[in-house]
């Protein structure tokens, strides 16, 4: 039996290892730049930190939450000796692909252990086909630094409440979409009031770096830098324009100050200012469900995932951006969901799986005739946002369906 065991546990490194492999490889040969981000805009955002020059986020307002630069300037560390072979932006890339997947293995580690159970396993398999199918995306952006923190810290929230909600937050400094696990979490879990002490606790100490380091204004500038964006063509709301722009009646625009593409039509503009709000009215109504559900006495394991899934899917459903990489974002509560309840998960899965793979034929296999609003990518980007909508209904449907056995006599 240990053996089989072993077995099973080098068969699935072997995958891991593949799959980082091909995906990174990927990279470099697929159109439309899929890396694009890591060296024309990462690369000189950590070289300007490190040469003296402006700091994102401390200097100047930043799109991002400001522990974001933090993999940027690792990344920029660990490229150093790989300068002379490969030039700046070559061993950029190369560091990049290293650090994500360092992180993943450190996170897919604690998934399986040494001797991981079925659903653990499934679980383990799930994560590796995602980031197969989803393509370079999984790796080259951001959010591939948060997916491994987001996993771990959802692992560990019955074992290391105060570990997990440190881990979660820190992730949401990162890339805001953890926090939505963080908010589900103190949902679902008793230990509540230490994990909310944890996160302030984490927060705190990141406000009081930045101060120290001259962030004043800059401070939560990622909250307002992007009210003013238009809606990008990939959100999920931008659909009927892009069928407007089909037949000539929208275009699509490249935003210089964005640095994104983004839907100009009539009513467009109307559409993008009502979704900041109905993204909050939806994660307010969907976190109450998952409250009266906790109140009534609902098992962590039962409550967590679909709360966690729905949280996320409303972060993307009701966003004016689009980014392909926001799919990665939904690999984690998956993957928590096929370990803490995987009968229930399988649905979520192969929902996100097909995301994942229509998210890759969008971008970047299909991008440049997405740009001139060609039929095919078209009808291929409105399937995977219709997916979408499915997901957060088969989530909420879910977590509405969690059965609560008494009211909860536990307070915090």
């Amino acid at each position: 039996m240990s053996r089989i065991r072993t077995t099973r546990v080098v068969v699935l490194w072997c995958a891991f290892v593949v799959v980082h492999l091909v995906t990174a490889a990927a990279g470099w040969v697929y159109p439309s730049q899929p890396m694009g981000d890591v060296v024309l805009v990462y690369e000189p955002w950590a070289s300007s930190a490190l040469g003296g020059g402006a700091i994102v986020g401390v200097t100047e307002t930043w799109v991002y939450p400001q522990l974001a630069l933090v993999p940027m300037l690792l990344a920029k560390a660990l490229a150093v000796p790989l300068v002379p072979l490969l030039g700046v932006s070559g061993a950029y890339l190369v560091a990049w692909a290293v650090l994500v997947t360092a992180l993943d293995a450190v996170a897919f580690g604690v998934l399986i252990g040494r001797a991981p159970s079925r659903p653990r396993r499934v679980a383990a398999w799930f994560w590796c086909g995602a980031i197969l199918l989803l393509g370079p995306i999984a790796m080259y952006r951001i959010d591939a630094v948060t997916l491994p923190l987001a996993v771990v810290g959802g692992l560990w929230l019955a074992s290391r409440p105060v570990v997990a909600a440190a881990l979660l937050t820190a992730g949401a400094w990162i890339k805001i979409w953890p926090g939505a696990l963080l908010l589900a979490a103190l949902v679902a879990v008793r230990a509540r009031f230490r994990m909310l002490l944890a996160a302030a606790a984490v927060t705190a100490g990141v406000i009081v770096v930045l101060l120290l380091l001259g962030a004043d204004t800059e401070l939560f500038g990622f909250l307002t830098e992007q009210t003013g964006r238009g809606l990008q063509i990939e959100a999920v709301a931008a659909t009927p324009f892009l069928w407007l722009a089909v037949s000539g009646a929208a275009r699509i625009e490249y935003s210089f100050e964005i640095l994104t593409f983004q839907i100009v039509a009539p009513a467009a503009d109307a559409v993008t200012a009502v979704l900041t709000p109905l993204m909050a009215l939806a994660a307010v109504a969907v976190t109450a469900i998952g409250a009266v559900k906790a109140v009534r006495g609902a098992s962590f394991p039962r409550l967590f995932p679909p709360l966690a899934l729905s949280l996320v899917a409303v972060l993307i459903v009701t966003n004016k951006v689009g980014s392909p990489q926001f799919q990665t974002w939904l690999i984690a509560p998956v993957v928590l969901w096929i370990v803490f309840d995987g009968i229930r998960a399988r649905v979520p899965a192969l929902l996100v799986l097909t995301l994942c793979a229509l998210t890759c034929l969008v971008y970047p296999l299909s991008y440049d005739a997405l740009l001139r609003a060609e039929l095919l990518p078209v009808l291929v980007l409105t399937l995977r946002n219709v997916l979408l909508l499915v997901l957060l209904a088969v989530g909420i449907r879910a977590l509405v369906r969690v059965p609560a056995h008494h009211p909860s006599k536990t307070r915090e």
